[in-house]
């Protein structure tokens, strides 16, 4: 792959670089724990992952964490997995998430916005009185430390406040978002066993009332180790019989008490998409979370009370729980419950307008949809406070790059991150002080030892290769729930490399210390044994007007050959006749290469997306080597099933 000296899309300039935070907590970590004063920011990435543990030390002094019991050591075991952070320390998540109470009573620490698009703020006192009330009324409930309390909940003010005041007790938060059918969300939640649910009575998203009284009357029947039902009434509805009112739960004016609890214990578990097989339920710790988030939003994102957080998710995606932590720098974070693109696609740039968002994240395939369906934010929108705009869920491609470069602001800060559920964080993205490549992420995280690994374990620089992470990060998984021998949660990471973790992406790292992401390496295409991301072949193939979505596939066939379907969704009128096929294959021999041009090109109804989001390449892959539906795919994982029996029909005819 050439890296040759490319110019930067954008560049921050010398007063941007002196104000960024990052900037000052490297000269001050210069001053008082050896850092490099000098060398910008590949200088202080090196120190960051060959001093780790000083590294840690001066982030949680920067950000004054507060230890109620101080720790022994920084890094009392690095052996992966299982690393052991900061052990004799405790502290409490949600304690950290509120102390802009005690400065910013009155100012507010959410905008909530639902598709009528008027914010409406929660005040950080607000915020702190109603976490306190709620906090108490658990512990009334019988709920102890370590006990699992359940949300499925959209995007709303009461979600944010029943996750700290979960965090407060010391209990475990788990959230799925309403539109997530009851049987997909006993399987994460039957897991855990929750002893306390929360719940809307319906929600409203696209325009229409969704109800969701008879899911919730499943859940109830089917997660025995419920003591309690609390009953937020989105849609004006009654609670169900033997439920609490969530008002009356919140109505007490008691200051919150926050249980100091070790530096590992459980915060919140989190579920990896389950496309195949039940969704792994993935436990990250209160302090694990608290200072990776408060590096990751405090200096990468460069976030503090002078901001507005809006990123757009559901409380079923890690990006919510990763938003809230906004909190954790004073950030006001703005929380939208409804469709992305209602009433139409340009709707979250009116949300930004509307809150005045300094940071705003989505996906890059809302990018890519706003550039194909001729939206001009600039044109329609204030953005004047939008400092960066960040994408995540997918690499956002060359062309998203320059569609918001265009159309948004030449001195706009672009900011694709690439990360995971895994670790509720990012392995490489933004950083304030750097400058942006046309599809590329700026470079690998602080403290976050990013590598490009070949199958033997040798680092690659400008080539593609296995995205490893050589050194543990704090918030790494302290286990998978019911995984008592660790054996999941090693194979999911530690496998191919013993005392490594490998993420599943495939990755460049540049000689500049830039970040490519070309897509999941579980589902590469491996032709004639160069390795090649879909996302790629995604990027060049939806240009085309026609084309709605792609899906692309590489099957190894068992005469050692190897076949590689495009499947295409055609974009309303479009036909997929003789003059698309040679346009699609035109513009894949010219912007990628001959390898890259698919065996066969096949329109489908349609392409099956993860609850997420994400498209599902590697259940199609097996549906295709011939493996039934319900062994290929969890069903309840999918956004429309129905798609999965065309790729099915598709493999009997085949074969």
């Amino acid at each position: 792959m050439s890296t040759a000296n490319p110019q930067p899309l954008w560049q921050p300039d010398p007063q941007r670089i002196a104000q960024a935070r990052i900037t000052r907590f490297q000269a001050w970590a210069a001053e008082h724990h050896g850092a490099p004063a000098e060398g910008g920011y590949p200088a202080l990435h090196r120190w960051s992952v060959d001093q780790l543990d000083t590294f840690w030390k001066a982030v949680t002094e920067w950000f004054d964490v507060r230890f109620s019991t101080p720790y022994t050591r920084v890094l009392g075991d690095r052996t992966m997995p299982g690393a052991q952070w900061f052990p004799g320390a405790t502290l409490n998540y949600a304690e950290h998430a509120l102390r802009a109470a005690a400065d910013r009573a009155d100012e507010p620490a959410l905008l909530y916005v639902d598709e009528t698009q008027e914010p409406r703020p929660v005040s950080w006192s607000a915020l702190r009185r109603q976490v306190g009330s709620l906090a108490a009324e658990l512990r009334a409930l019988g709920v102890r430390p370590g006990d699992r309390v359940s949300g499925y909940l959209p995007n709303i003010p009461q979600a944010v406040v029943a996750l700290l005041a979960t965090a407060a007790v010391g209990a475990v938060w788990t959230s799925c978002a309403p539109d997530f059918g009851a049987r997909s969300v006993l399987d994460r939640f039957q897991q855990v066993e929750p002893v306390v649910l929360f719940t809307v009575d319906g929600y409203r998203y696209g325009g229409k009332e969704h109800d969701r009284r008879e899911a919730v009357a499943e859940l109830r029947r089917e997660l025995p180790t419920l003591r309690a039902v609390v009953h937020i009434p989105l849609l004006g509805t009654e609670p169900p019989e033997g439920a609490l009112e969530w008002s009356a739960l919140t109505a007490g004016d008691t200051e919150p008490v926050f249980e100091q609890v070790p530096f590992d214990h459980p915060l919140w578990v989190l579920y990896s998409s389950g496309t195949t097989g039940l969704p792994k339920a993935i436990v990250q710790s209160q302090g694990g979370i608290l200072v990776e988030h408060l590096k990751q939003l405090g200096l990468h994102c460069d976030l503090g009370p002078e901001d507005r957080f809006f990123w757009y998710t559901s409380t079923g995606w890690m990006m919510w729980n990763f938003l809230v932590s906004g909190l954790l720098t004073g950030t006001t974070v703005v929380l939208y419950d409804g469709s992305p693109g209602y009433p139409d696609t340009g709707a979250q740039w009116r949300v930004a307008e509307r809150t005045g968002a300094t940071l705003y994240g989505t996906s890059a395939a809302y990018v890519m949809a706003c550039r194909k369906a001729g939206v001009r934010p600039a044109r329609d929108c204030d953005l004047s406070t939008v400092k960066c705009v960040a994408t995540t869920g997918s690499p956002l491609p060359p062309d998203g790059f320059r569609w918001l470069h265009d159309e948004v602001r030449a001195d706009l800060w672009i900011a694709s991150v690439s990360g995971g559920t895994d670790v509720c964080s990012c392995f490489a993205g933004a950083v304030p002080t750097l400058p942006v490549y046309t599809g590329e992420l700026q470079a690998p995280g602080l403290g976050t030892d990013l590598r490009s690994w070949d199958p033997s374990g040798k680092p690659l620089i400008d080539e593609v290769g296995e995205l490893v992470v050589t050194n543990p990060m704090p918030s790494m998984p302290i286990h998978f729930w019911n995984d008592p021998d660790g054996r999941r949660y090693h194979d999911s990471y530690f496998d191919t490399y013993p005392g490594v973790w490998r993420h599943g992406d495939w990755t460049t790292v540049t000689s500049r210390g830039t970040v490519i992401i070309h897509g999941r390496s579980d589902s590469t295409l491996n032709r004639q044994g160069v390795r090649m991301g879909s996302a790629d072949i995604y990027e060049v193939v939806e240009r085309l007007p026609e084309i709605k979505e792609s899906l692309v596939i590489g099957i190894e066939q068992p005469d050692g050959g190897y076949w590689m379907p495009l499947f295409v969704h055609l974009a309303p009128g479009a036909v997929l006749d003789e003059a698309l096929l040679n346009r699609i294959k035109q513009t894949i021999r010219e912007q990628l290469s001959p390898r890259h041009i698919p065996d066969e090109i096949i329109e489908v109804p349609g392409v099956p997306h993860t609850l997420t989001g994400k498209r599902i390449e590697v259940p199609v892959k097996r549906l295709l080597q011939g493996t039934p539906l319900e062994k290929a795919v969890n069903p309840g994982s999918i956004d429309d099933l129905a798609l999965l029996g065309f790729y099915e029909e598709l493999a009997r005819k085949r074969a």
